[in-house]
């Protein structure tokens, strides 16, 4: 990657961890996340629904994002666009992604219990057979540093314990 487009990246990731700081500042998982498209951020949206008798796995940052772009009139041409996610995709995410015709995610830590970049699409219907564009770990660090104050918080619950909680805290 040349270096102007990865100073590029890096400003875009650092707005999408300013969604995921809004997140951590809630007691939410620090998820956060930004679409752009022509140089202009179009949608934003940070992890939600992680505390209390809400709680629930319907709202990640991403759904939040798509559910916001869902609103907008007229819609913008996904093409084009690049989506920046403070950790890496789920498979719901992953597919509401590629649904929603973006063609490039970036993102910065990966989810070793969860993430779904990984998949083979090959192997998946055709529906889902879209060659999308990764790059992994742009702001890897600073992402990091959010998700292992979150963990290290004992209030914070939400997957207290799991892989992804040892794997941060102990490993990355």
């Amino acid at each position: 990657m040349k270096r102007e487009e990865r100073q590029t990246y890096e400003k875009l990731m650092d707005l999408a961890l300013a969604e995921a700081e809004k997140a951590l500042k809630r007691g939410d998982f620090p998820v956060g996340c930004i679409l752009e498209c022509n140089g202009t951020v179009i949608a934003t949206g940070s992890r939600e629904g992680t505390t209390g008798e809400s709680a629930n796995e319907v709202d990640h940052a991403e759904m939040v994002l798509l559910r916001r772009l869902a609103g907008q009139h007229p819609r913008p041409d996904l093409n084009r666009a690049r989506i920046f996610c403070t950790m890496e995709p789920c498979l719901m995410c992953y597919a509401a992604i590629i649904l929603s015709g973006i063609n490039e995610i970036i993102y910065a830590f990966e989810d070793v219990m969860g993430g779904g970049t990984g998949c083979d699409m090959e192997r998946l219907t055709p529906l889902y057979r879209r060659k999308v564009r990764i790059l992994p770990h742009v702001r890897r660090r600073e992402s990091l540093a959010l998700f292992k104050t979150f963990f290290s918080n004992p209030a914070n619950t939400y997957w207290k314990g799991s892989l992804l909680a040892r794997y941060t805290l102990e490993t990355a």
